[in-house]
């Protein structure tokens, strides 16, 4: 963050029958402390409460939608264009930011980055935490993130990464569960800083999109995989993500 200025982060929320968690998502962006969040609610045309528990906290949200999308990267597509602010995080329906503070530590961790990263904490269905997302998967948090980082997956959550919003292209919507590996490579090769804040950025529940449709979440990152980094060394790569969680298994 540039120290003579303070620049506006859009936060966004895609939400669709979020009634159960939804509430504590908000309260964790509206009890930040740094003064210039944008926070934009993307909501599916819920069928459930959705939409009165936002409406409590309707004067204090820059702008809420709720219609039907065509899925889960369509409706975040949605808030990027409604976004305004010059950096971008994407906070799910069940996620909460991790202190009331996050968000100015993270921003104030460097002067002026295209990225601010960190570390995510996963917690059960209770909101209790498991631990930290690098202890808990094969994945690591790189000390230094580039777009060849992400090789073998996912290395950093979307709720730990923040983008500068003219660097964020649109979720490519022919991948219906891994848009998001691909989206954050692409940003990551627009990138020139990028800045390891070494925060626990967010706190999420596990059993996300790509958990729950796994099948179609390896078919689609391998196709992502192939078409940045090539087919032998994605095969190579695969080959040791397989063995990595195969190790994990057996322990």
């Amino acid at each position: 963050m540039n120290k003579t200025s303070s620049p506006v982060l859009s936060i966004i929320t895609v939400c669709f029958n979020a009634e159960k968690f939804i509430e504590s998502t908000i309260q964790s962006v509206l009890e930040q402390t740094y003064p210039h969040i944008e926070y934009i609610i993307v909501d599916g045309a819920s069928r459930d409460n959705t939409m009165e528990v936002i409406e409590k906290y309707r004067s204090r949200i820059a702008t809420v939608i709720s219609e039907k999308d065509k899925g889960l990267y369509d409706a975040m597509n949605k808030g990027m264009q409604l976004a305004t602010g010059e950096y971008l995080l994407f906070l799910n329906a069940d996620d909460v930011l991790a202190a009331p503070d996050v968000i100015s530590r993270m921003l104030a961790a460097c002067n002026d980055a295209d990225v601010y990263y960190g570390e995510a904490m996963f917690m059960d269905e209770n909101g209790q935490d498991i631990g930290l997302r690098s202890e808990q998967t094969p994945h690591r948090v790189p000390e230094q993130l580039t777009w060849k980082s992400l090789k073998h997956g996912m290395v950093v959550s979307h709720q730990a990464y923040v983008i500068r919003r003219s660097l964020s292209p649109l979720y490519d919507l022919q991948y219906r569960v891994c848009a998001d590996i691909d989206w954050m490579i692409r940003t990551l090769k627009a990138s020139h800083k990028i800045c390891n804040t070494h925060q626990v950025v967010a706190r999420f529940r596990v059993g996300g999109t790509s958990k729950q449709h796994q099948q179609l979440a390896w078919k689609e990152r391998y196709r992502i995989l192939n078409h940045y980094y090539g087919k032998l060394a994605n095969l190579v790569n695969h080959l040791f993500i397989a063995g990595r969680y195969l190790v994990r298994k057996k322990y």
